[in-house]
């Protein structure tokens, strides 16, 4: 157990979020460049196909797409995908990198016909920026304003015919008039254990590492249904093979690996584990409002809702409620506790 309200801040394994440029570069070889290597997701790709398939037959630009779903799932890599399935090429941004209309101008000019712009949190868009969109998306235009005072005028740039690929994590973040200029919208969801496992065995055999096949299911299981977090585990577990002198990476070595890293068989690390012993032994199971947990555990309220929360939610082991954040009773046996009459109460009362 720990020390009430001391949680270790650190960069964490399973955090699904991309934490450095290096990690950005290290992961970009793995990344599948076609449909066809894409693992899971498998209406989505299928949807995708047909408009790819379309745009091509009429020689037109892919219809803007707006991509959405928790971080790690596979936003960027689609997004490269597309630009290789349409032969085009793409450029990359993100929403807080646009600070002056000028940075936008300067990109959409530049642009050739059909490429892919694709950007990043486009929820953090500033709106000034925004407003630049609606006409280049719509009419392949930027409007920009000449001279000052009265004698201002404003003069309509065409920009060449391009395709928008929007990323975020906070759909509902975005305003209506820029959703809605999306033609295409896609939710990418949590990946099964089945598909982690065919991600593994795939990440494996580029890395030019074997791996049995009881050790890429561990690894797959540990890995939050993340393909990004998949692939951060088996490089760690590669390099403890290494240094174990192992020609592949077996069942043993893999358990060895993830107790090291302080994971467990759920992919729950040391802080998810901390979070819930602190709601558990602290405030008695709960309610307790996030403002309080942020205070003992020493995080900020949008990295405990954020980054903490999502996927132990989506365990059951936490529950928001109108009174705050309540642990639930998985949580309890997984972490080794009893789980007594007055918290069943408690839970049913809320």
């Amino acid at each position: 157990m720990i020390e009430e309200g001391n949680i270790k801040k650190s960069e964490r394994i399973v955090d699904a979020n991309e934490n450095s440029t290096t990690k950005r570069v290290q992961e970009v070889s793995l990344r599948p460049r076609s449909l066809n290597e894409y693992i899971g997701q498998t209406e989505l790709k299928k949807n995708l196909l047909i408009a790819i398939q379309a745009a091509k037959k009429r020689k037109e630009p892919l219809e803007h797409i707006l991509v959405h779903g928790p971080a790690g799932l596979g936003k960027t890599t689609l997004a490269h995908i597309i630009s290789n399935e349409m032969g085009v090429s793409i450029k990359m941004t993100s929403g807080p990198a646009l600070e002056k209309q000028g940075d936008l101008a300067s990109i959409l000019t530049n642009l050739k016909e059909y490429d892919v712009l694709f950007i990043d949190e486009i929820h953090r868009l500033k709106p000034a920026i925004e407003e630049i969109f609606y006409t280049a998306m719509e009419d392949f235009g930027i409007d920009i304003i000449i001279g000052q005072g009265p004698s201002a005028r404003s003069v309509r740039l065409s920009i060449p015919r391009f395709t928008l690929i929007g990323a975020t994590t906070k759909v509902s973040m975005l305003s209506s008039p820029l959703r809605d200029r999306f033609g295409n919208v896609y939710k990418l969801s949590f990946y099964s254990n089945d598909d982690i496992y065919l991600i593994v065995k795939r990440a494996a055999k580029i890395l030019n590492y074997e791996i049995d096949e009881d050790a890429a299911r561990e690894i797959a299981k540990a890995s939050r249904q993340t393909p990004r977090v998949a692939n951060r585990l088996l490089k760690r577990i590669r390099d403890f093979a290494e240094v174990k002198n192992e020609k592949k990476i077996n069942l043993k070595c893999t358990k060895e690996g993830l107790a090291s890293l302080g994971i467990d068989d759920l992919g729950l690390d040391q802080q998810d584990r901390d979070l819930l012993d602190i709601i558990i032994k602290k405030f008695e199971g709960g309610p307790v409002g996030l403002s309080a947990m942020a205070a003992a555990t020493s995080e900020e309220q949008a990295t405990i809702e954020d980054v903490y929360e999502p996927y132990l939610i989506k365990l059951g082991f936490l529950e928001r409620t109108h009174r705050g954040r309540m642990a639930k009773k998985p949580a309890y046996n997984h972490l080794g506790y009893k789980f007594t009459e007055k918290q069943d109460q408690k839970s049913f009362n809320i």
